[in-house]
């Protein structure tokens, strides 16, 4: 029996999957390359952001002449879009070939739902609107990113920015035990995974006052494991970073120097409308801080163009603090309302082409800074953890601790390991040179 498995949407999301492939596993199936091939489909979805949706609504609904075609074949659609109210039943209702729908909350009862689908022609719908305590004994993940890994620290979210749908779809912030992540984390290096990403919708406020380790306490932790690893973290919120953060990542060499900070916006009118509990001044200061213990850190972030009264002068606002914080990347975004949240409801939308005019200017600003940055790399001899071979390229690839992709050339298999190359020549965000021997 074979399946597939269809991902939208975070890291959170990418892991999710590497968990339902483990269930998938242990019911007998085994992974393909083609969804055509499939006896169980499983769309991971998302629904942050309107494309997320509508690309899940379209590829679910293109695999109807398929189900007509094969009785037999299950159609799961799982994650955060279900999870929305009322949604579950729209999913059912536009797509009645669908057998199983469920939410974020009941994810690791998925081989419940399948062994009853099996016995039944009826579909099998559950979404679960409390969040429970987190199951730390179910069917071990199938990973599928080596040689990264990424491990769960937390779950769900508190903080309520008014755009975002997350808090509605992941319940209320809950942490796993310390002892938990760190065993987890002891195994992976153990089975010779080279990078830990440790996630959380906001990784900072670990704890929670629920466990025994504040979030500095828990990386340092991981980073005394013994072994040749690196270790990230995302996603921070600004508002709980703290000093002692930073001098965690000071003080351990395993830690990479790049920390993913989401700003938002550069408006102080605008982060009040969003519900971010922070100024750009207190933002620029947590930058201030984390530079002061570690000079050369990179710091990526989040930007959101055309929010809901979002002005000429707001939208300067955010090209000036790129300016300033000084970003080695950054994520752009074009607002887009999710049904349910505050900021849905807000009037003085900004219109669509003045939206689309600003993320151009955004990106093109974003570039330039990283284009800048990339050619202080040329002549440099950097550490590079190979990740993958790119046959069209017909190099590997593979980043630094500040999350530069390089590419570069080799004899051997070298996926997994680490390497210096010496880098030639950039194109944007992406790095050109040759391994050392």
């Amino acid at each position: 029996m074979k399946y597939y498995i269809t991902t939208y949407g975070c890291q959170m999301n990418v892991h999710e999957s590497e968990k339902i492939a483990g269930i998938l596993a242990s019911l007998g199936y085994e992974s393909c390359n083609d969804i055509a091939d499939a006896d169980i489909a499983v769309f991971n979805t998302c629904c942050i952001r309107e494309n997320a949706e509508n690309h899940a609504f379209g590829n679910i609904g293109m695999l109807k002449k398929l189900k007509s075609e094969r009785k037999d074949m299950i159609i799961a659609v799982g994650g955060c879009l279900p999870q929305q109210i009322g949604k579950a039943e729209i999913l059912h209702k536009k797509f009645p070939f669908v057998d199983i729908i469920f939410g974020t909350h009941n994810l690791g009862k998925l081989k419940d739902y399948i062994l009853k689908k099996q016995k039944q022609k009826k579909a099998v719908i559950e979404i679960e609107q409390s969040e429970g305590e987190i199951c730390e004994n179910g069917d071990e993940p199938l990973r599928t990113s080596y040689p990264n890994a990424w491990i769960n620290i937390t779950y769900g979210c508190n903080n309520f920015c008014s755009y975002c749908i997350v808090p509605y779809v992941r319940g209320r912030e809950r942490s796993r035990s310390s002892a938990n992540i760190i065993s987890e984390a002891k195994s992976l290096v153990r089975e010779g995974y080279k990078e830990l990403t440790l996630l959380g919708q906001n990784v900072n406020s670990y704890s929670n006052g629920s466990t025994d380790l504040t979030f500095p306490r828990l990386l340092a932790a991981v980073a005394a494991i013994d072994g040749k690893f690196r270790l990230r973290f995302m996603t921070s919120h600004p508002k709980d970073f703290s000093e002692e953060l930073a001098k965690a990542i000071a003080e351990n060499p395993k830690i990479c120097n790049c920390v993913h900070l989401p700003a938002q916006s550069g408006s102080n009118a605008v982060l009040k409308a969003m519900n971010r509990k922070y100024t750009v001044e207190d933002y620029l200061k947590k930058i201030e801080i984390l530079r002061k213990y570690v000079p050369n850190c990179a710091v990526t972030t989040d930007l959101i163009v055309g929010f809901p009264g979002e002005t000429e002068e707001d939208f300067n606002a955010t090209l000036k603090l790129v300016e300033e914080a000084d970003f080695s990347s950054a994520f752009t975004f074009v607002y887009s309302p999710r049904e349910g949240t505050v900021a849905a409801k807000m009037p003085n939308r900004v219109p669509e082409e003045v939206s689309k005019e600003r993320i151009m200017r955004l990106i093109e600003a974003v570039n330039a800074r990283t284009r800048e940055q990339s050619q202080k790399y040329v002549g440099k001899t950097v550490e590079i953890l190979c990740e993958d071979y790119d046959p069209k390229k017909q190099k590997y690839l593979g980043r630094d601790e500040y999350g530069r992709m390089a590419y570069f050339s080799g004899e051997t298999d070298l996926v997994g390991e680490f390497v210096k190359v010496n880098i030639g020549s950039v194109n944007g965000i992406s790095l050109y040179g040759k391994i050392e021997v």
